[in-house]
């Protein structure tokens, strides 16, 4: 696969001495005369003292981000360490770039049953932050009118989505499948949208972009109706989610009453040399609020039994902080929704994925992205059928109810290059199993509490790994961690599975009811904190067979 972008980071032993202070470290190569520009967090909502100080610095504010107390602006390269030491300020970030990241799909998911239950997303509103929605027959209410109910974007030279993978994403959530017959529709076909454009005509936007969208949707809540925002997009983790701006604006979302679907990442076939894919998370997913997707395979048939994680489904644990992710997997592969038109740039990338004729078609794609996308779909039928349910109330139910029967381990090969590559199916690559959307609706109980990702903690001593809560977690009542991954919860047994250059999972450490990690699930010889990793900007957005 073509990279179109490579980083390398350092391994997870540098991270944990990363440097306590208030700049960014991939500021550090920043030339001094160069102007940077940059997210500037703030203790409290900054005021024109600040603003002062930053035009004392040679500076200019580009964007206000009052939903994280920051600003988003551009100064002299060598002023950085003096606008630091401003004590009002908590940390200075990059303002980096972020990347994007239904005929078996809706019935692998389990949306067909649904539907018939009549639970089609009636009355939710979904914000979309990406690169755009266009117009289409599948975004059209019964009356003509469109279900796109808002629009606004915070990118430049941006129309209507001239990339075409925000157009893809909403549809898999809220398409009608009207252009092909009703064959074609997505997870909750009535709902409405809220475009909210972060990605420009290359798919590619910035921190700054998604974190004032994700303002706007705070803001517009309560007048719209919105109650999911899918971010189906992503970037490299080079901080803790404690510092890092995009994480923040997720959290503040979050607790302003949003779930936030986000993509788990596409670069599973990557990461540290013989790391079999693991610590390769992206940002914002490895926020322990975020509801993180990885992609599982659909294999061309209707029923669940035969799926397949997908080799390039990112795999956790989170770098920097050991957040176990992702939280669940849902269909991702080969997935076909509405086309932006044929002169967007993935209709061009891709001409052999266009199904249908005329000028409403639609395009297959592959990835976390069309995962996250089958999530969001998901908890708007959880939150048509009871409106009172909160964020952390979903996500805990959504992996309360996951399916957790899997093979051990299973195998792809790269029709172009012949390399193998393997998937263990354990919690940092399935997280708490494969989306049963009938199952979350079936299923009457309340999570008291906050649905955060917990922790993986190994034990040099023991060699076991544990996963821990949060303490301002709920998972410790009402069943929990237990409820939700299953009757156990991490259970490495072996005394050998050292968390280290050999790490390999015990042969009797059983996850959830019936999947076995098995004795050969090994990480490889570099696995654990390997000295670098080289990961690709756009890998994954690829079908497997």
């Amino acid at each position: 696969m073509n990279l179109r972008c490579a980083l390398l980071i350092t391994g997870f032993a540098a991270a944990a001495l990363a440097d306590s202070g208030k700049v960014a470290k991939d500021l550090a190569g920043a030339a001094p005369g160069s102007a940077v520009p940059i997210i500037v967090q703030y203790r409290e909502s900054p005021e024109q003292a600040q603003r002062t100080e930053v035009f004392g610095a040679g500076g200019w504010v580009r964007r206000e981000l009052p939903g994280i107390h920051a600003m988003a602006v551009t100064v002299q390269a060598a002023q950085l360490q003096r606008l630091a030491a401003d004590p009002s300020i908590v940390y200075v970030s990059p303002d980096r770039a972020v990347k994007r990241s239904m005929d078996y799909t809706v019935p692998a998911a389990g949306a067909d049953l649904a539907l018939r239950y009549g639970w089609a997303g009636r009355g939710v509103t979904v914000a979309v932050i990406d690169s755009g929605i266009a117009e289409h027959p599948d975004f059209r209410d019964g009356r003509g009118g469109s279900r796109v109910v808002y629009r606004e974007s915070f990118v430049t030279g941006a129309g209507r989505d001239r990339y075409g993978h925000g157009t893809h994403v909403a549809g898999i959530i809220a398409g009608s499948g009207a252009a092909s017959a009703g064959s074609l529709h997505g997870i909750a076909p009535q709902a409405q949208l809220v475009d909210l454009v972060a990605l420009d005509e290359n798919g590619v936007g910035t921190d700054s972009s998604v974190i004032a969208a994700l303002g706007r949707a705070v803001e517009l809540k309560n007048a719209l109706g919105i109650r999911v925002v899918n971010l189906s997009l992503g970037r490299p983790v080079l901080e803790s989610y404690r510092e890092d701006p995009l994480c923040q604006a997720v959290e503040q979302a979050w607790k302003a009453g949003l779930v936030v679907t986000v993509a788990a990442g596409n670069e599973g076939r990557y990461g540290f040399a013989g790391g079999g894919g693991y610590w390769t998370i992206t940002s914002p997913g490895n926020d322990p609020y975020a509801l993180t997707v990885g992609a599982m395979k659909s294999m061309g048939t209707p029923g669940r039994g035969d799926d397949l994680v997908a080799s390039y489904s990112s795999k956790g644990p989170s770098l920097f902080d050991s957040v176990v992710k992702p939280d669940l997997v849902a269909p991702g592969n080969l997935v076909k929704a509405a086309l932006a038109g044929l002169d967007c740039a993935l209709a061009r990338e891709n001409p052999a994925g266009i199904v249908g004729k005329g000028s409403d078609r639609y395009l297959t794609l592959s990835g976390t992205s069309m995962a996250a996308a089958v999530v969001s779909g998901a908890a708007v039928l959880l939150i048509e059928k009871d409106p009172g349910m909160t964020p952390d109330q979903v996500k805990a139910r959504l992996m309360k109810t996951a399916s957790k029967t899997f093979p051990s381990s299973s195998i792809v090969i790269d029709q172009a290059t012949g390399q193998v590559f393997r998937s263990q199916y354990d919690v940092f690559t399935i997280g708490a199993g494969y989306l049963d959307i009938l199952g979350a609706l079936s299923d009457g109980s309340r999570f008291a509490g906050a649905a955060l990702s917990p922790v993986a903690q190994p034990d040099a001593a023991s060699g076991q790994v544990t996963v821990v809560a949060d303490s301002a977690s709920g998972w410790t009542q009402a069943g929990g961690l237990s409820a939700a991954w299953g009757s156990a919860v991490w259970v490495p047994s072996s005394a050998s599975a050292a968390w280290g250059s050999s790490a390999a999972w015990g042969n009797s450490a059983a996850w959830g009811s019936s999947a076995a990690w098995g004795s050969s699930a090994a990480w490889g010889s570099s696995a654990a904190w390997g000295s670098s990793a080289a990961w690709g900007s756009s890998a994954g957005e690829m079908g497997e067979s």
